[in-house]
């Protein structure tokens, strides 16, 4: 007997991942090679995928919903080493195909069919028909295709295991014109909830440009992202004279030693670690009644690339990197943006977010959060003015370079002291910028 390692397998050219929709063998079952072994779910297609040796299933190492790698082990099983004949493989086609139509009955069985004389009275009602709220990312990416909402995909009839929404469910549904699509629930609904008003506005007529992928992911990251978190800003103005002065008398010397541009991000970013770790609470996200509160402290900085959309690639464990390998970091990262040559690494796992508007000329912003965090920065332009300062011989006019610095903060889990003591302190840590800082 030996031992082999049943690997997540290729499911196409772009697909890096998959999530596990169910396992048809448990611990302890035997299994016949092209035996189908689970389901799996990517953003193109779900797929059964079959055993590649007959054995024993001795150990599955993911549950169902677990999102595993291209190529990873997800199940051991226990094998004599022998290759089913082409016989087993023929039953095995054969099994497949009556588990197909069986499929296709049930699903025509459960075919919402709504006579016309009932549409109006059907169409004004529902009740949920999938209770189950997990949708896989094919589902989702269908519903979002045809602008269908989560909670119209909950109450399409679902024929998969444990009422788990396929692929044909939905196709079926839109096939039947979506009767459910403007239902509303049964229950009585509260008299003084908010409800949207239907209004119908002249758009007016003009060049009509289709949003590409990109910008309509953001729209949609936006839109979720107001709609989940009650945003408050808190502003605060900060004298960045000493890190301007600083950084012009030490930005050629810098770039000749480290062969490193020096720009205001890299001082940003290090300036904002810092109080990030003062104050850990800001470094978080929300998942449900819980707080996560991130132990790494990974920086997103919002960045824009050539087509005018945003981008937000990450700088990882800031807090641990000196101010030439942020440098570093920064310009590599804002080089690739330029390029369209991010990795998808790039742009994954920040826990907090930058977005340093005075780049194009903004005196502050009111930035919206970037999902999952619970708060981001926006940075205005550094504009030189006329300000009282204190000195030795009293109050005196003197010309600083200011800041405005505006702070989005997720109000569930960050209160006004939280998120106004943060900003107060990223502004601290500009002013007290070290003139005699070394290089």
């Amino acid at each position: 007997m030996s031992k082999v390692e049943f690997k997540m397998p290729r499911l196409g050219e772009s697909i890096t991942e998959a999530a596990i929709i169910t396992w048809f063998k448990n611990v302890g079952d035997t299994i016949e090679e092209d035996e189908m072994l689970l389901e799996v779910a990517t953003d193109k297609v779900d797929s059964e995928v079959p055993s590649n040796v007959s054995g024993v299933i001795e150990e599955i190492l993911y549950e169902s919903n677990a999102v595993i790698k291209i190529g990873e082990t997800i199940a051991i099983i226990k094998t004599n080493g022998k290759v089913s004949v082409s016989k087993k493989k023929t039953d095995v086609t054969s099994s497949a195909v009556e588990t197909s139509q069986k499929k296709a009955e049930k699903l025509k069985k459960k075919r919402v069919v709504i006579p016309n004389e009932a549409q109006e009275s059907q169409s004004k009602s529902f009740s949920v028909s999938n209770s189950n709220t997990f949708f896989s990312p094919l589902i989702i990416k269908i519903a979002k295709e045809h602008h269908i909402s989560f909670e119209e995909l909950a109450r399409i009839p679902a024929t998969g295991h444990d009422a788990r929404l396929r692929k044909s469910d939905v196709f079926q549904y839109i096939e039947d014109g979506r009767p459910y699509k403007f239902a509303q629930p049964v229950a009585q609904q509260d008299p003084t909830a908010y409800r949207i008003p239907q209004l119908n506005f002249d758009k007016g007529k003009g060049k009509v440009i289709e949003m590409d992928r990109m910008r309509q992911m953001i729209a949609d990251h936006m839109v979720y992202s107001k709609h989940t978190s009650p945003h408050v800003t808190a502003y605060v103005e900060a004298d960045l004279t000493n890190m301007v002065n600083w950084r012009n008398a030490n930005k050629v010397a810098f770039q000749e030693k480290h062969g490193e541009r020096l720009t205001f991000t890299p001082l940003f970013v290090e300036a904002v670690a810092k109080a990030v770790k003062d104050f850990p609470n800001i470094n978080a996200s929300v998942d449900g009644k819980n707080i996560i509160v991130k132990e790494d402290i990974n920086i997103g900085m919002a960045t824009a690339l050539p087509s005018g959309n945003l981008i937000v690639p990450v700088v990882r464990n800031a807090d641990t990197k000196d101010l030439k390998s942020l440098a570093a970091t920064v310009n590599e990262l804002a080089n690739r943006a330029r390029e369209n040559n991010l990795k998808a690494d790039d742009i994954q796992g920040s826990t907090f977010t930058i977005s340093n508007v005075g780049t194009f000329g903004s005196v502050m912003g009111t930035p919206i959060i970037n999902q999952p965090e619970v708060a981001i920065l926006a940075l205005g332009i550094i504009k030189k003015r006329p300000e009282v300062i204190s000195t030795e011989k009293g109050d005196e006019i003197a010309i600083r370079s200011m800041m405005y610095l505006s702070l989005s903060f997720d109000h569930r889990v960050v209160d006004g002291f939280l998120g106004g003591s943060f900003v107060r302190r990223v502004a601290d840590y500009f002013e007290q910028f070290d003139m005699n800082r070394k290089i």
